[in-house]
């Protein structure tokens, strides 16, 4: 499973600050850190500083790499900031977050990303807003599939999100978005499925607890790719066990290195 780590995004208090004090030490310390506890990408995002963003965000792809071994995930729904960011961008392949069907934002990124090597997050949501259901949101992936691969770009670089909505708002969120990534990854074989892990539990208490739970669901119907806390031990553990439990660990032998190496004692 491709871990993206989410933790450099201003909208946490501790990010946004370091951002606004240029405080790249810190901002080096947490990504690094991320790396370490086995993230595949560091996500950066300054999306709260709407007069700032393009600025901030290429100064976040530079630091990251000062000390990352590891590709950023270039996030925002500004095309052009992430535009901006990509030349800066020198360690391995970034990961664009994201494109949408939201016509200013897919009209400007789908050239850019036309035949070229960069893995794509693919979000699930049209000028019309967030899907309802999941006859929608897999309209709305068979959409961005065949825009995507109308411009030479290959199917194994897609990574479709359909967008996990708070349970706190409707109690069928969980189950909707599960079925989802069921039916996304059984009907366009090759493609890859992603989501933005603790978005479920958004507005309730214990929220690490769903977030473990909904990530090890998430794996037994196919999801292969997270935006999550890399830094939460007993999550990471929860996501080995899982992919072993679903078959994707061959001869167990993730579980047993992981067990091994004492990842597991959490």
């Amino acid at each position: 499973m491709k871990i993206v780590g989410e933790l450099i995004n201003a909208s946490r208090q501790p990010i946004k600050e370091a951002i606004e004090a240029q405080d790249a030490e810190y901002i080096k310390k947490v990504a690094k850190d991320q790396q370490d506890a086995g993230a595949d990408y560091i996500d950066v995002n300054a999306g709260v500083f709407p007069d700032k963003e393009t600025e901030y965000l290429k100064w976040l792809v530079t630091n990251v790499q000062e000390v990352a071994d590891i590709p950023c995930s270039i996030d925002s729904p500004n095309s052009k900031a992430i535009e901006a960011a990509l030349p800066l961008h020198q360690k391995g392949i970034p990961l664009i977050n994201s494109i949408s069907l939201e016509a200013e934002r897919y009209n400007h990124l789908l050239p850019i990303l036309s035949g070229s090597d960069y893995p794509i997050v693919a979000l699930c949501i049209s000028d019309e807003g967030m899907p309802k259901g999941v006859d929608e949101i897999m309209a709305n992936a068979d959409k961005l599939i065949n825009g995507l691969t109308g411009v030479n770009v290959p199917i194994d670089h897609i990574y479709i999100d359909p967008l996990v909505k708070p349970i706190s708002v409707d109690e069928s969120n969980g189950l909707e978005a599960l079925d989802a990534i069921q039916l996304i990854m059984k009907e366009y074989p090759g493609v890859h499925t992603v989501w933005g892990n603790s978005n479920l539990s958004f507005g309730l208490p214990k929220r690490w607890m769903l977030n473990q739970l909904l990530a090890v669901a998430a794996i037994t119907r196919g999801l292969d790719a997270a935006i999550l806390d890399p830094m939460d031990k007993r999550l990471m553990a929860f996501i080995i066990a899982a992919e072993t439990i679903a078959g994707k660990d061959e001869s167990c032998m993730q579980f047993l290195k992981a067990y091994r190496n004492k990842t597991l004692n959490v």
